[in-house]
């Protein structure tokens, strides 16, 4: 018998993307390899983490394991798995509308996975187990990691907050915070193993210290990270406007390594819309909060994520969401049109708001977001920077003979190859030399190249990978925080 082949196809927030990494190291673990690029559906076992707080979400799910009926029908032997999100809330449905599916699994026990696949295999009928509450830290499960110079790191998994317009916390559960000791032992169990930047994890990660009643916590956990040799980047997503306090500016500006870059959802500029949103802050205090980091980190690159036509809002509501986006003027920004989440209070509000209206208003925040991200970008023609290099982040630069990486602020950068040896996760300097609304080019020569241990284990990992199959990637960010674009109306949670 041949070795078995995995699949695993991700949708949704950066959540999902690690819990992706899991399940991979799950099935790793028990023996599978990852199935050669391009497969489509031709390896052994597939598995769909989902996400359940867009519209369409079921739809997509149900056209795919659709296309994939009949390839299982003529393969033998073929399972088909299905998790996440949209499965913790569709439990019951799943199987009747999708008959062929032999697994499905919730957020809470992704562990199961393996021995769910052998169960159906051995008994030969679907196996539906969801559990209700979260059976174990996912961080204690094996991961395959997408990368070998940057890592995600959980230090939460759920939500407390009620957002009308969300169901996560429904899906995920209450916010459950990791001791601090364990958090930093992973941090630095990745960094001996050569990773040099970290973005920490969570549903609402500056709620960290809940739990046990410490407000200052995640500040804490931020400035014990400034602490760790040989970690060079620490980013963190997505904070919550409520608990951004300013002891976390503090340690953003203190601590050497915590990278000048604040995503943080603004979702509407509206008094009245963030009322019925049941959001805990108003305009006045988000803004207040911009302008306190813009004081503490002069450079620092805010962006955040909009929702438009949330039910109820008017003209002058919309106007209010501009009003906000010119005075923070973030960098970039996920702008989202509203969607019901079956489930949720929005979804059964009055006042929804007709299509058409929702689309003018959307092209209106997108168009003005575009040309406040395009002077921000100029401003920066000039400088100069340092860039970890990344893997996977220039879908040009084979045609332009470049190279791409990211600023310490996360903007991207293409810049003109070296002669000497690059690999990703090393760092150049760069001067830049031109600005386009959402990257930025140098178009000089590399003014240094510093050779790093990440990129030492970037090389040696590529030449372990070598030997095995030829992976399939999860089409998943490379390197801290996904990069924000303008129109993100077909991915992406926007619920934090």
């Amino acid at each position: 018998m041949g070795v078995k082949t995995y699949e695993v196809r991700t949708y949704g927030c950066q959540m999902n993307v690690h819990d992706s990494e899991r399940l991979s190291g799950l099935l790793e673990e028990a023996g599978y390899v990852r199935a050669p690029e391009g497969s489509d559906g031709d390896a052994d076992v597939v598995v769909f983490n989902t996400c359940a707080v867009r519209e369409n979400a079921d739809n997509r799910l149900y056209g795919n394991l659709g296309r994939l009926a009949p390839k299982k029908a003529s393969r033998p032997g073929m399972q088909i798995a299905v998790g996440g999100c949209l499965a913790q809330k569709d439990q019951d449905t799943i199987v009747k509308k999708a008959p062929w599916v032999d697994v499905v699994f919730g957020t809470h026990n992704i562990g199961k996975l393996p021995v769910l696949l052998e169960r159906a295999r051995v008994q030969e009928e679907a196996q539906v187990e969801i559990a209700e509450s979260l059976e174990a830290f996912p961080s204690t499960l094996p991961t395959r990691r997408e990368s070998a110079y940057a890592a995600w790191v959980s230090i939460s998994v759920g939500c407390n907050n009620t957002c009308t317009f969300c169901i996560v916390p429904a899906l995920r559960g209450k916010e459950k915070d990791r001791r601090t000791g364990d958090i930093l032992a992973e941090i630095e169990a990745l960094v001996a193993e050569g990773v040099c930047e970290i973005t920490l994890l969570g549903q609402n990660v500056n709620a960290y210290g809940s739990d046990i009643g410490d407000r200052e916590a995640f500040s804490k956990l931020l400035r014990a990270c400034g602490r760790i040799e040989g970690l060079e980047r620490v980013r963190f997503t997505s904070p919550h406007p409520r608990d951004f306090t300013d002891d976390v500016i503090a340690a953003m500006a203190e601590t050497p390594n915590v990278m000048p870059q604040l995503h943080m959802p603004l979702q509407s500029g509206s008094d009245t819309v963030l009322k019925a949103m049941r959001r805990s802050y108003r305009q006045d205090r988000y803004l207040g909060i911009i302008e306190k980091v813009r004081a503490a980190i002069p450079h620092a690159a805010i962006t955040t994520d909009i929702i438009v036509g949330f039910p109820g809002e008017t003209e002058e509501d919309f106007e209010q969401t501009l009003h906000v986006v010119r005075e923070a003027r973030f960098a970039q920004a996920f702008t989202f049109q509203y969607s019901k989440r079956p489930g949720t209070p929005a979804a059964t509000m009055e006042n929804q708001i007709p299509k058409e209206v929702v689309q003018a208003r959307y092209e209106r925040l997108v168009a003005l977001q575009e040309e406040i991200s395009w002077e921000e970008n100029k401003k920066q023609v000039g400088r100069t920077l340092e860039l970890m290099v990344a893997e996977g982040e220039g879908r040009k630069d084979g045609a332009t003979h470049r190279l791409s990486g990211r600023a310490p602020d996360n903007r991207l950068v293409h810049f003109t190859k070296p002669e000497q040896e690059v690999r990703p996760g090393d760092v150049v300097t760069v001067e830049i030399t031109y600005a386009a609304p959402h990257h930025l080019l140098a178009e000089g020569a590399v003014l240094d190249v510093r050779r790093t241990r990440a990129g030492d284990a970037w090389e040696k990992r590529n030449a372990a990978e070598a030997a095995k199959p030829a992976g399939v990637l999860l089409g998943l960010p490379k390197i801290g925080v996904p990069e924000p674009l303008p129109v993100a109306t077909g991915s992406g949670c926007g619920c934090d």
